[in-house]
């Protein structure tokens, strides 16, 4: 609303640049934080919080909004890090971007907002809301290979209410176009990849600093030793590659794919045929709902990774987690992760995946 205060989420990237210019343009009272969650700088190239807030510090002077830097880095380390790590040391692959948005991006940062006595954020996620006989919803962004709906569907919905998403009607074109013609050094940034708020490294390198290298033995589904993993945590489900193995099956060069992690022998297990990588059912806990009664949505559509388009399924309500059921076999589904559950573009919630049911096993 025209007049209205808000706190804006600046990260020094193109999209919450054109985030803000657009508030302001649409009278906004704005004011913007940079977040630093991150003080495990350690010199290399993959640090980029000091050029990140000198981006911002540019953005916030060219329309002319104060800015504000703000560290939460201890509480990222104990609500999303350490939990980070328990999940690879358990043999899962976590999604932290859930977790940080829940807890830092939508978390913190209202705190940080109540204080000031600011009701609205904003962001410059790619996500729509609407407003509709006082019930919200949360729903895709136009742009669907920029929508991040799956990344926001572990926030509560009370607090998704108050957040304004600028960019909600727009392509990533639109943006590096709309910020191009009113002049922002970023319009041509490189969009941010990685962990939340780490960034981009060498993954490898970078896990080893906190996860044990605990060598095992890689066996195929014969139980035949083909080769020697590094630890477990430093594999995902469906990995092909850098696993050091060849490719020979019954003469004929065919790739090895990671198919299980057995925690209880260190073992990692790989398959040359891609059908051992099917799942069409999976477990999962940990449950946001962002409507008011799930179960009227037994029938719905899924997605369990980012960009995946949504995929047909049916949920069975348990006491206190769900078993989801697809249409169509998944391939190399993975704990750790999010199932996030749509209908049509509305985002109805999502839920932690702990166990994933081969199909080939039944």
């Amino acid at each position: 609303m025209k007049g209205s205060n808000v706190i804006l989420g600046l990260s020094g990237g193109v999209d919450s640049a054109v985030a803000g210019a657009l508030l302001v343009e649409r009278g906004y009272n704005v004011t913007a934080v940079f977040m630093k969650n991150w003080d495990e700088d350690d010199g290399t190239e993959y640090c980029t919080a000091e050029a990140d807030y000198a981006d911002a510090c540019a953005i916030a002077d060219s329309l002319k909004i104060p800015l504000e830097p703000i560290n939460f880095a201890h509480e990222y380390w104990e609500r999303v890090f350490a939990q980070f790590l328990k999940q690879y040391n358990h043999g899962w692959t976590p999604n932290p971007d859930v977790l940080c948005n829940r807890e830092i991006k939508f978390g913190l940062f209202l705190e940080y907002a109540n204080a000031q006595g600011v009701e609205l954020i904003a962001t410059g996620h790619y996500a729509r809301t609407e407003t509709h006989d006082g019930e919200f919803s949360l729903h895709r962004g136009v742009d669907l290979q920029k929508d991040q709906t799956y990344f926001l569907s572990g926030v509560p919905r009370s607090k998704l209410a108050r957040c304004l998403f600028p960019l909600a009607e727009l392509t990533k074109t639109e943006v590096r176009k709309i910020a191009r013609e009113i002049g922002l050094s970023v319009h041509d940034k490189k969009d941010s990849t990685g962990i939340c708020f780490i960034g981009k490294r060498r993954f490898k390198d970078f896990l080893a600093r906190y996860v044990k290298q605990d060598k095992g033995e890689i066996v195929d589904t014969s139980d035949r030793v083909v080769g020697e993993h590094i630890g477990l945590p430093y594999y995902t489900l469906g990995q092909r590659t850098g696993l050091g193995i060849g490719g020979r099956r019954k003469g004929v060069e065919a790739p090895w794919y990671v198919m299980q992690k057995n925690q209880r022998t260190n073992q990692l297990v790989v398959t040359q045929n891609d059908c051992d990588l099917l799942n069409d059912e999976l477990e999962a806990d940990s449950m946001n709902w962002l409507v008011n009664d799930p179960h009227e949505y037994a029938e719905c559509e899924a997605m369990v990774r980012h960009r995946q388009p949504p995929q047909t399924c049916a949920i069975t309500f348990k006491d206190k987690h769900i078993q989801i059921h697809f249409k169509a076999p998944q391939r190399a589904i993975t704990p750790g992760q999010y199932a996030a559950f749509y209908q049509g573009t509305r985002c109805l919630g999502s839920a932690l995946i702990n166990k994933v049911f081969p199909v080939n096993d039944r």
